[in-house]
Parts: structure tokens; C-alpha cells; sequence
């Protein structure tokens, strides 16, 4: 299991050392939440930020656009060189483009999808896609509550990854705890999205530790 603690839930104040504490304890990706007030009702992380991250950063970043104008953003953060940039498949009308547009930067791509949004939306992407990240809340806030149907929907979309024999990695976000991530890897998750679980223990290494 792969660890993503969202810096969502992290002290802006002192973001570079929180960063580094994430790093030091032992994660994979750092999650950067991209939210723009229009899709989500929330307001968060811009380019100067990510910019910083980056520099603190000594694992590879995650970014997750909540965002209306998709490929605008995709634009303004493909300079940093993230591991993956996710996008909601609720937003977008043109979504093949955007995932080849992702690709031509030589970033993996990764669609997104909320809690309602149905696995058939995404049957004839996976070959085009590196990941697929699950909501297992509704997107916009940190420290909601685990959507346990996200459990058989990851199960499914497993099953779907498999039969095409397609190396697609599940990442799930949203509610993430030591008291379902057993669930969630034998439902075939392969990445898990933590925040409120990592950055509101007393140690951070020992949060991910627990969830690994």
C-alpha cells in the first residue's frame, strides 16, 4: 500500500516543515489538492504554493484539479513535474484529449470519480490511463466521513483493470484510517490518500507507518 497524505489537513504556516515531516516519515506521494471554488466549494492551492511544495518536497507530488477549465490548469502546474495530475470526469467534455495532453508532458495521467459518477464513464479509457482515483467522500473538504460503497466500487473496477490485463494503479481519497485500510487494499486499492489521519497524529511517521 501506498501512502499519499494530503496536505489539505497540513499547518500552512509552517507548510515546508510539514512537507519534510511527511517525507521523513515515510511517504510516496505528496497529494495536492487544486481546488477553485467553482466545481468545489472550497478555495486552495495555486502555483506559487506548489511551487514551494516542490522545493520542500523529496518524494514526487500527486495533484488532484478540482477544478472547472481542466485544461487551463493542467497547463499551469504541468511545469512542476508531478508523478500524476488527476481531473474530475464529471467536468470534463473532452477527456481522452486532455488525458494525451497530460501524457505529452510526461506526466501519468489519472481520472477521477465522485462517490455517484458510475465506472462505465471510464470502461474505455483505462488503456489511456496510469490511475484511477476514487472519492470516498464528496470532494471540496478534509475530515469527512468514509463512503463504504467505494469499497465494492474499487472491487469492480479491480476486476475491470484485471480482465484487460492493464497495469492501472486504484488510489482512493476521502476517510481514510487505520480502521478501514485493510478493507480498502483487499478491495485491490493500491494507493491511499490520508490527510486529517497523517497530519492530526502526534507522529507522523508512525500515522503512515500504522496505514502501511
Amino acid at each position: 500500500m501506498e501512502i499519499a497524505p494530503s496536505i489539505l489537513s497540513a499547518d500552512f504556516g509552517i507548510l515546508d516543515r510539514e512537507i519534510k515531516a511527511i517525507c521523513d516519515g515515510g511517504c510516496d506521494f505528496v497529494h495536492v489538492d487544486v481546488m477553485d471554488g467553482h466545481f468545489v466549494p472550497n478555495l486552495t492551492i495555486g502555483p506559487v504554493v506548489v511551487k514551494a511544495v516542490k522545493k520542500a518536497a523529496t518524494k514526487p507530488l500527486d495533484i488532484h484539479l478540482m477544478v472547472e477549465n481542466n485544461t487551463f490548469f493542467v497547463e499551469l502546474f504541468a511545469p512542476f513535474k508531478p508523478e500524476f495530475i488527476s481531473f474530475h470526469i464529471e467536468e470534463e467534455k473532452h477527456v481522452h484529449r486532455l488525458v494525451q495532453k497530460i501524457k505529452s508532458y510526461g506526466i501519468k495521467p489519472a481520472v477521477v470519480l465522485n462517490p455517484h459518477s458510475s465506472l462505465s464513464e471510464i470502461e474505455y479509457l483505462l488503456e489511456d490511463l496510469d490511475m484511477v482515483l476514487l472519492m470516498s467522500v464528496n470532494p471540496g473538504f478534509g475530515g469527512q466521513k468514509f463512503i463504504p460503497s467505494v469499497l465494492e466500487k474499487a472491487k469492480k473496477l479491480k476486476k475491470m483493470i484485471d480482465e484487460k490485463n492493464l497495469n492501472v494503479k486504484i488510489e482512493v481519497d476521502g476517510g481514510v484510517s487505520d480502521k478501514n485500510i485493510k478493507d480498502l487494499k483487499d478491495a485491490g486499492v493500491d494507493i491511499v490518500v490520508a490527510g486529517s489521519y497523517v497530519f492530526g497524529s502526534s507522529s507522523y511517521k508512525d500515522a503512515i507507518s500504522s496505514l502501511r
